[in-house]
């Protein structure tokens, strides 16, 4: 995407822009539809039946049941109200949950704090791609167990998890499964019947709605307590009134999505594979992270020994990417996801993420490219 200013954003697994047809379905509804769905006027009902439309466009994205959508505040509520909810209901039956290794931060800090409350959290490792093998989950799921949690795709890399498999040894267990799929919905195909999953969470702001909305897939006959307590919004399940203008944006994002899946899938991955060669000619010894094993067709992480990431991007003013781990200088600390794989961390610190999106085209994507070799180059 190019920018007002000039700068190419290559930066859309941390935030996308919101679609312009997006925030056309928005827009009457902070002027002319401004009512309150609970309201029993008929603007009120014009708002209800406006969010009851949204929850069948998101439920359509990932294949379930309209009324098995729950409207949230984003990934980071929905995660919460997963674990949180799942721990408040089901705890007496095991205080046992696991997650990956790689799992984003609104999972790994959700589930410290049930570690304070008393459960026991075990965390599964993944291999040198990035990716939880079921064998692992096999060997430390119990009859105690309450709740697997693992990512469909991983933020920083973009390495696909085998949700379907995971989630099938945690129902042998007698546990729940839920998966983070903030970063997949609408890159990839998400069908939560071949996932096999309890639980979905997923982000308006990963796919072109705004920022502040997102929903949380809960297979009918799951029984969790509420995060949010308060009038009965939601089917009971998320109080608060609903925040009608960004639902039907997130709506229209999830049709819209559903319509492009397949072409973006292509062209964005043809887009980052061609990024790819260049930055592997240009440089032989870089290192491409889970290059080897299915990953989000957008996604490119690429670890340099001899530099840091935020010196790299000191010195991108041009082309806006991101730090692939969460790094810091002053602390010499790298990724938790790159050291679950076992990259040295001089790699680690060396990692830029780059990640393409709706906006991007072949001539940009190009410039891009051109920019990175000359800027990478003078730092070498």
């Amino acid at each position: 995407m190019l920018l007002a200013n000039g700068n190419i954003y290559l930066d859309y697994n941390s935030t996308t822009p919101i679609d312009p047809m997006v925030y056309e379905a928005m827009e009457p509804y902070y002027h002319s539809h401004f009512g309150n769905a609970s309201s029993n006027h008929s603007l009120g009902k014009y708002n209800r039946e406006a969010i009851d439309f949204a929850r069948e466009q998101v439920a359509g994205l990932v294949g379930c049941k309209p009324e098995e959508i729950i409207f949230t505040s984003g990934g980071s509520e929905s995660n919460n109200m997963a674990l949180k909810g799942i721990a408040a209901k089901q705890g007496g039956q095991g205080q046992h949950i696991i997650v990956s290794k790689i799992e984003h931060p609104a999972i790994l800090n959700v589930v410290q704090y049930l570690q304070h409350q008393g459960f026991r959290i075990s965390y599964l490792p993944v291999d040198t791609q990035g990716v939880v093998q079921a064998d692992d989950l096999e060997e430390i799921i119990t009859s105690k167990t309450i709740l697997v949690s693992v990512m469909h795709a991983n933020n920083e890399i973009g390495s696909i998890q085998p949700i379907n498999e995971l989630s099938e040894y945690a129902h042998e267990a007698g546990a729940l499964f839920h998966t983070d799929a903030a970063q997949s919905v609408g890159k990839i195909p998400v069908d939560v019947s071949d996932l096999g999953c309890d639980l979905l969470t997923l982000a308006g702001h990963k796919l072109y709605a705004p920022k502040g909305v997102g929903a949380i897939y809960i297979k009918e006959g799951v029984d969790m307590e509420p995060l949010i307590h308060g009038a009965n919004h939601e089917n009971g399940l998320r109080a608060g009134t609903e925040n009608v203008a960004q639902i039907v944006g997130l709506g229209m994002a999830a049709e819209i999505a559903a319509q492009k899946l397949e072409s973006e899938m292509l062209r964005q991955q043809n887009l980052r594979d061609r990024l790819q060669a260049s930055l592997k000619q240009a440089f032989p010894e870089i290192r491409v992270n889970a290059g080897n094993t299915p990953r989000l067709p957008n996604t490119l992480s690429v670890s340099f020994a001899q530099l840091n990431a935020l010196e790299i991007l000191a010195n991108l003013d041009e082309v806006l990417v991101s730090a692939g781990a969460a790094c810091h200088s002053a602390d010499g600390k790298g990724s938790g996801v790159l050291e679950a794989m076992q990259i040295p961390l001089n790699y680690q610190l060396g990692t830029i993420r780059i990640t393409l999106g709706r906006f991007c085209d072949e001539a940009l994507v190009q410039q891009a490219s051109a920019i990175l070799i000359k800027r990478i180059s003078l730092l070498l």
